[in-house]
Formats: C-alpha cells, structure tokens, sequence
C-alpha cells in the first residue's frame, strides 16, 4: 500500500482523479480494439447530443455539467472531426444549435455494443448495488448545496 492509499479521505480527490484516468486510458484502449476512432473526453458531450438535439451550448454545458469554455473547447474538436455540427436558432439569431453529424450518428451506432460492454464491465467493477455511484452521486448533492470551500471557512471560523 502506498501513502496515497494510506491517507484515507484525504486523499479522495487524488485517489478519484486516479481512477479516473485508468478509466479513461482503458476506455480509450477499448475504442481502438473495436477500431473505433472516439477521445473518452468526448463521451458527454456526443452521449448528450445522442439523447437530445439540438441543444443551444448553454444548455449542453448545463447536461454535461462543464463550464461554458470546457464545453466550448470540446465542441470545436468535435466540428474539427465532422461529428457534430452548429446551426442558428431561428427564433434566437445570437445562439447556436449543436446536433450530430451523419458521421457523428454513424459513430453512435458503432459504439453502442461497446457502451453495453463498459456497463457491464464498470458494473462489476464498481459492485452490482452501485454503491460508489450512490457515494458520487450524494457527495456532489451535498456540495451543490455548501461547497467544500464555504464548508472549510466555516470550520475554520467555529475552531
């Protein structure tokens, strides 16, 4: 066991971020195995656009939950690879509507067995109760609520 491993809650931040880049390292792994040019980093974004489109970039960014730069960025590789594409709004001139390619629908198709793959996989990864989703899923709840920065202050004040 390592320091990190040993550090207990403390280290949580590092630890997911950890996790996190062996998911998507493996991920990317899977996508090239099935002959499947795709950056896990675009996973929110074409999975969103898959389920609703078009969506304005405000509200992608409000699905995906990434700042309006973050979404941005990602939105102009996708262009840049012909997966997505923008249009104005008719009833808005100023906003513009982001929906998938042909390409980008075709893509969709061909990664869909892998997406039941990883479920499956992360699945038994991560328990069959999905407990560490729960465990994100209320973390990020408590800290919509009073961020960690305002809930540190504010121990620091009572000490």
């Amino acid at each position: 066991m390592n320091v990190i491993d040993e550090l207990g809650i403390l280290a949580l931040s590092t630890r997911l971020q950890r996790l996190s880049e062996q998911l998507r390292k493996d991920g990317a792994l899977l996508y090239k195995t099935y002959e499947i040019d795709f950056e896990p980093k675009w996973f929110p974004v074409i999975y969103t656009l898959h389920h609703k489109q078009p969506l304005g970039v405000v509200e992608l960014a409000t699905e995906i939950g990434y700042t309006h730069p973050s979404t941005i960025s990602l939105l102009k590789e996708l262009e840049k690879q012909k997966l997505i594409r923008s249009k104005k709004d008719k009833k808005d001139e100023r906003k513009r509507l982001i929906q998938l390619t042909p390409k980008g629908e075709e893509l969709i198709a061909k990664m869909q067995p892998v997406w039941q793959l990883m479920t499956q996989i992360l699945t038994e990864v991560t328990d069959t109760e999905n407990n560490l989703l729960k465990a994100i899923g209320e973390a990020e709840e408590k800290l919509k609520q009073q961020s960690f920065i305002q809930r540190a202050l504010q121990a620091a004040a009572s000490i």
